[in-house]
C-alpha cells in the first residue's frame, strides 16, 4: 500500500486570507445598505419595531467598519 498522495500542495494560508478579506468586505458593504435602509424608514415603521429615531441617528451615523 501506497502513502503517496496524488494531491498537490497548495498553499491554503493565501487563499484562506483572501477569503477572509472578501467576507470583510461583503460584510461591511451589507452595513452600509441596511443603514442606508435604516435612514430612510418612516417614524411609523420605526415605531412598529420599537426603534427610537435616535436610536437610527445613533446607528447610522457610526462607520462601515463598526458593528
Amino acid at each position: 500500500m501506497s502513502i503517496y498522495s496524488h494531491q498537490p500542495m497548495i498553499n491554503h494560508h493565501g487563499s484562506g486570507f483572501w477569503s477572509q478579506v472578501e467576507e470583510t468586505i461583503h460584510v461591511w458593504g451589507e452595513r452600509l445598505r441596511q443603514r442606508r435602509e435604516l435612514a430612510q424608514w418612516t417614524d411609523r415603521d420605526l415605531h412598529d419595531v420599537g426603534v427610537s429615531r435616535s436610536d437610527v441617528i445613533h446607528e447610522t451615523e457610526k462607520p462601515f467598519w463598526r458593528a
